[in-house]
């Protein structure tokens, strides 16, 4: 079994910067990968940032320049930081892993969402 932890988020103004933190542990031997995604009332659950295969992590067009993600292997952690934050940005933030189970099938899971609000 894989659980994911997250902590942060909160209630920022606009222009403010809020990082979020996301712990995952169990059977992690075959992890591929872990990221972000975020929903709110308006939009469906909209990817935000990712690392996988490749060291460098990849964002979706509307958080690229202002967050960034980072991923402790070691700790099994990711973090993201997010800068410039606006009211669109308001969303539930649900960080994930991909782990490979023995079966050689991809498993997504998921940590308990954390509340980001921006106003004024």
């Amino acid at each position: 079994q894989v659980h994911l932890v997250e902590s942060g988020g909160g209630l920022v103004q606009p222009g403010d910067s809020l990082s979020l933190s996301c712990q995952a542990s169990g059977d992690l031997i075959g992890i591929r990968g872990m990221g972000w995604f975020r929903q709110n009332s308006q939009v469906e659950r909209e990817w935000i940032a990712s690392i996988g295969r490749w060291p460098e992590p990849e964002y979706a067009g509307s958080v690229k320049g202002r967050f960034t993600m980072s991923r402790d292997e070691g700790a099994n952690t990711a973090a993201l930081t997010m800068t410039s934050l606006n009211v669109e940005d308001t969303a539930v933030y649900y960080c994930y892993v991909d782990v490979m189970g023995t079966d050689a099938v991809i498993r997504r899971y998921w940590g308990q969402g954390a509340q980001v609000t921006v106003s004024s």
